[in-house]
């Protein structure tokens, strides 16, 4: 039994900022990678980064040079920082994981979302 929750989601102007934050507890072996999808109305839930145990990370095409992904693996979390922000960017936003729950157990487990919103 894992539990993601998710933080961070709000409304900010055109060209601002917000972090999100992922935190995963409950029966964790390993975690091999965490990750943000998105699901904007009537469109299909896209993802926006992720990121494995060594470091290696993957971003959408629509958001590279403007979202950083990153982890405390110690901690069991993942944050998303996201600047310049358009209201294309607007959306649902879930966390991912990838756990290894027991010796021979992995698989992914979903936060419950929180929303971001880009509004003047």
């Amino acid at each position: 039994q894992v539990q993601l929750v998710e933080s961070g989601g709000g409304l900010v102007q055109p060209g601002g900022s917000l972090r999100l934050s992922c935190a995963a507890s409950g029966r964790i072996f390993s975690i091999f990678a965490m990750g943000w999808y998105r699901q904007a109305p009537g469109k299909q839930r896209e993802l926006v980064a992720d990121i494995s145990r060594d470091g290696n990370t993957n971003y959408s095409d629509s958001v590279k040079g403007r979202f950083t992904i990153s982890r405390d693996y110690a901690k069991n979390t993942v944050y998303l920082q996201m600047n310049s922000l358009t209201p294309d960017d607007t959306a649902e936003y879930s966390c991912n994981a990838d756990v290894m729950t027991g010796w021979t157990t992995r698989r992914n487990y979903w936060g419950q979302g929180t929303q971001v919103t880009v509004s003047s």
